[in-house]
């Protein structure tokens, strides 16, 4: 729709009298749609991922932390484990997605680790799915947890919620942390 809505103005333009300052503001609006229309395909692709769909999320998931490892800030290991048999839902596994980018931003913002260890793994005769995030930071105090300001922690905790899933949070000041997740498919 915003694409037509530029074209179509873009159309008029030819056919209007307008000053030198209304035909600059005319230009400086379709520059505007222009970036609108480039940040709603950014936002609708960060919704879902093209790789995920077609793809799957084990796929998804190593290509994203490959991406990662390539930059350089942190040393990540992706490994998978029976994810050839995973079958979920779009949503279910966009939501595995979100939650695994979340952790793993959490990992390399906050932890100050060399190294991160990002494991998938499922069973398909139990239908458990587990995401495991380990890394070698710095730490914390898990019950910080509970008056954690950002959304960050809330987002994962709501999406894991909405999935049924747990979440078990390993971590102490100096010794690293580890997140493991269990949701049943």
């Amino acid at each position: 729709m915003l694409s037509g809505i530029k074209h179509a103005l873009s159309s008029m333009k030819g056919n209007l009298i307008m000053t030198p300052d209304n035909s600059q503001a005319f230009e400086r609006s379709i520059d505007m749609l222009d970036s609108s229309i480039s940040e709603m395909r950014r936002v609708a692709h960060n919704m879902m991922p093209e790789i995920l769909v077609k793809y799957g999320l084990d796929t998804a998931l190593r290509d994203y932390c490959n991406e990662i490892d390539d930059s350089g800030v942190i040393r990540l290991n992706y490994q998978s484990i029976g994810m050839n048999n995973f079958a979920a839902s779009h949503t279910t596994s966009v939501t595995i997605y979100r939650i695994a980018q979340e952790l793993i931003g959490n990992a390399v913002k906050h932890s100050n680790a060399q190294n991160l260890l990002v494991q998938c793994n499922y069973a398909s005769q139990e239908k458990l799915f587990v995401l495991t995030v380990e890394d070698d930071g710095r730490g914390f105090d898990v019950l910080s947890l509970k008056n954690a300001r950002g959304m960050g922690w809330h987002n994962i905790q709501n999406r894991v919620d909405f999935l049924k899933g747990k979440v078990d949070i390993n971590s102490e000041p100096g010794k690293g942390t580890s997140v493991l997740i269990e949701i049943n498919i």
